[in-house]
């Protein structure tokens, strides 16, 4: 038995040590929001958040997790109030298939919470760790960079 911290809440999940956080949270958690991909790390589409940084869950076995934050996209949003890169996704109307969504935003989310001002290039090569089937990066882009803006830019922010 592993106690797992998912989302600010805790849970029970009995698997065997080497068991991928991925199929944890789809198989036996039924948090669908995390999509498998490739199974070997080089998609995204797993990413989660793990003590503030973006990670592979089809890589990471449960039994390194004990103890630590993981935060999965169904986690990301405060009730009903949406999390601004997910705000940002909409008004920039980023997804088309939306199979590697989850990931882009959890991918995003760990760029901008950094707190720094990146150019359009940094965020692109940053953001290159989660691959798109549809094509869809000069919107995903687009959204990341409205989300720095409107969300994240302290100076900006600090004038209104």
């Amino acid at each position: 038995m592993h106690k797992l911290n998912i989302n600010n809440q805790y849970y029970d999940v009995d698997v065997s040590s080497d068991t991928p956080l991925l199929w944890v949270l789809r198989d036996h958690l039924q948090l669908h929001g995390t999509k498998y991909g490739c199974g070997v790390g080089e998609c995204g589409s797993c990413m989660v958040h793990v003590d503030g940084k973006a990670e592979y869950s089809c890589l990471l076995p449960v039994a390194s997790l004990i103890g630590r934050n993981i935060i999965t996209i169904e986690g990301v949003a405060k009730g009903s109030n949406l999390h601004p890169v997910q705000q940002a996704w909409l008004e920039n109307n980023v997804p088309e298939c939306g199979y590697c969504q989850s990931g882009q935003i959890m991918k995003a989310i760990e760029i901008l919470e950094k707190g720094e001002v990146l150019s359009t290039q940094e965020i692109a090569d940053k953001m290159s760790a989660v691959l798109c089937r549809c094509g869809t990066y000069p919107r995903i882009l687009q959204a990341v960079l409205h989300a720095q803006t409107k969300f994240y830019d302290k100076s900006q922010n600090d004038q209104s």
